[in-house]
C-alpha cells in the first residue's frame, strides 16, 4: 500500500491494517519455517509495511504532522 494512502487514513482504519499485517505476518512466517514460501521477500515486504503503519499510528497519536521527504 502507498504511503499517501496510508497518511490519509484515520488512527482506527490503521488499527485494521495493523491487525491484518500482524495475521499476514504469522501466516508468512509459519510458511517461512515449513518451507512452503516461495518468495521469501513477501515477509520482509509485510513487516516493513507493518512498520510503517506503527509509525504512522505513533504520529497520529503525538499529533505530528511529517511532510514527506523528496528525494534527491
Amino acid at each position: 500500500m502507498e504511503l499517501s494512502e496510508l497518511r490519509q487514513m484515520t488512527a482506527p482504519d490503521l488499527r485494521v491494517k495493523e491487525h491484518e499485517a500482524r495475521e499476514e505476518i504469522f501466516r508468512l512466517r509459519l510458511k517461512l519455517r515449513t518451507n512452503q514460501l516461495d518468495n521469501h521477500a513477501s515477509y520482509r515486504r509485510a513487516r516493513r509495511e507493518l512498520a510503517l503503519i506503527m509509525t504512522l499510528l505513533g504520529e497520529k497519536s503525538r499529533g505530528e504532522k511529517v511532510t514527506e521527504k523528496k528525494a534527491g
